[in-house]
């Protein structure tokens, strides 16, 4: 569930300009706990296409924000952060992870299928 808002105050060339992101980064797939998932992000969407050089290799863009990358404590400090500077942002809410509980003696039971 996603929500996009605008600030109403902002001109029309801020409204024109990057969306930025909001959001709590989903944990890695090689870590076990839930290192550095606490805080929440706020970046800048890609504005203008990355381009690859031919001779060197390299992909370089002609938008710098895209280096941009604030970390919050909470959702509420980063929306004010938003509205504050008048950047229209998108509001991305992280999903609950549900658990399935299983004891160790599961592994071993006669009805378990393999």
């Amino acid at each position: 569930m996603s929500q996009t808002e605008y600030p109403a105050d902002t001109s029309e060339a801020v409204q024109g300009g990057p969306l930025g992101r909001i959001y709590r980064p989903a944990r890695n797939a090689m870590q076990q706990g839930k290192a550095q998932t606490r805080q929440w992000l706020f970046e800048f969407e890609a504005a203008a296409p990355k381009t690859h050089d031919p001779l060197m290799g390299w992909i370089s863009s002609a938008d710098t924000r895209g280096q941009v990358k604030l970390r919050f404590d909470s959702k509420d400090e980063a929306v004010d952060y938003a509205k504050r500077h008048g950047i229209p942002y998108r509001l991305d809410e992280p999903k609950q992870a549900t658990l399935k509980l299983k004891s160790y003696a599961a592994n071993f039971a006669f009805n378990r299928i393999r």
